[in-house]
């Protein structure tokens, strides 16, 4: 029961690294990438739209970003969206098509995107927090409920204490991967 459980946690537990991976590849490191708008949501339609559903993003070179947005009536509200996103981008509009260079990144900027990283990770750490809650919290009902014995619990919740310190190990290891990416660029 105890191995179940364990993958159990741990597929949990892993869904919170795969979103940190997704909200870290929308930080730029000094390239142009087409994940940098990902979680950038636009006001369209009376409600807010991530802006893969209404433009294509391209990069036709390493410091260019091309924004084809698909009705001309939210090209304002798109461009909204990226000028006021904690990206730091400037776009400029051209008919329905927005331009966005990629500056250099100086070294203020580098340290403000590392702190959005640190903030993406630590929101994992609490995500993967919350599971162990959710786990120990389970196995003290099933205790209390006489389905499992003292010694059980307390072995089960080693078990889940190690599975989170493992995962929060490789929150750290994924955002020191990404903050040295930022600043040595």
């Amino acid at each position: 029961m105890a191995e179940l459980k364990s993958n159990e946690i741990k597929a949990r537990m892993q869904k919170a690294i795969d979103s940190l991976k997704k909200d870290l590849s929308g930080l730029r490191a000094g390239r142009a990438s087409s994940s940098m708008l990902d979680q950038i949501n636009v006001n369209a339609y009376g409600s807010l739209m991530p802006i893969n559903q209404v433009a294509t993003v391209s990069v036709p070179e390493a410091r260019l970003l091309l924004v084809n947005v698909w009705d001309n009536s939210i090209v304002a509200a798109t461009e909204k969206s990226i000028r006021e996103s904690p990206l730091g981008l400037n776009p400029m509009v051209e008919g329905n098509v927005i331009r966005i260079n990629i500056p250099p990144l100086s070294e203020e900027r580098r340290i403000e995107i590392t702190k959005v990283a640190a903030k993406y990770a630590e929101n994992s750490k609490i995500s993967v927090r919350n599971i162990r809650r959710d786990f120990i919290e389970n196995v003290r009902k099933l205790q209390k409920n006489g389905e499992i014995s003292e010694d059980q619990k307390h072995q089960d919740e080693q078990l889940i204490q190690q599975i989170t310190d493992e995962i929060i190990r490789d929150i750290d290891t994924v955002f020191s991967i990404k903050e040295k990416e930022i600043l040595d660029n």
